[in-house]
């Protein structure tokens, strides 16, 4: 599928990977953080299930969960985070802080050597900021948050990168106060957060 022309502009609609959000309740809907990654992701991803459709639309229409890979970067037990800016693209989590790296997963991912969604993990990471570094990388669970107007439009694929060296630096403007910290810092200051970087925390680096 290729992207549609906007009437109105004329500028092309990016067409982004969604499933139903049914097929999400019927494999098992939660709340927060979840492990078991091996029960949602060979559905979700399943071209059966999966699909592309108008970002615009797809931000307004919780029937549809938009996937998101979220990648963090760990470096000897120091994890990389970042303040949202007023110039970043979603106006409902600027002045958030973040952990999470990543975005979209569109049509423009389709002809890549791997799979749509690795293109698309590996083109937003690559779109957002600068790695330098080796690392090597494991998908550590699922987030899903209905209790927030953006939560309820998206579903995140959350994976842990770890780094040889601590290497990252923000390749938008949009990402300020970047660099690495403990992880008993990030709790420290939990409410300064967005959800999911909130969940992401208290799931992978407390006891909570």
């Amino acid at each position: 599928m290729t992207n549609t022309a906007n009437s109105a502009t004329d500028a092309p609609v990016e067409q982004v990977l969604v499933i139903p959000t049914a097929v999400f309740h019927e494999i098992g809907h939660f709340h927060g953080f979840c492990t078991d990654i091996e029960k949602y992701l060979d559905v979700i991803l399943d071209p059966i299930h999966a699909s592309y459709r108008p970002r615009p639309q797809m931000e307004q229409d919780p029937s549809f969960k938009q996937l998101i890979p979220y990648c963090i970067f760990q470096c000897d037990d120091q994890v990389f985070c970042y303040k949202r800016g007023n110039d970043q693209g979603e106006a409902r989590l600027h002045a958030k802080r973040s952990v999470g790296v990543g975005g979209h997963v569109s049509t423009l991912d389709i002809d890549g050597e791997g799979s749509p969604y690795e293109e698309g993990m590996k083109r937003e990471i690559e779109e957002e900021v600068f790695l330098d570094s080796a690392w090597t990388q494991t998908c550590v669970g699922l987030i899903n948050d209905d209790e927030s107007d953006v939560g309820k439009v998206h579903l995140g694929i959350v994976h842990v990168f770890e780094l040889e060296s601590a290497k990252v630096t923000p390749r938008e403007k949009s990402m300020i106060e970047a660099g690495f910290s403990s992880p008993e810092q990030l709790v420290a200051n939990l409410d300064e957060f967005e959800t999911w970087s909130q969940f992401c925390l208290k799931s992978l680096f407390t006891n909570a």
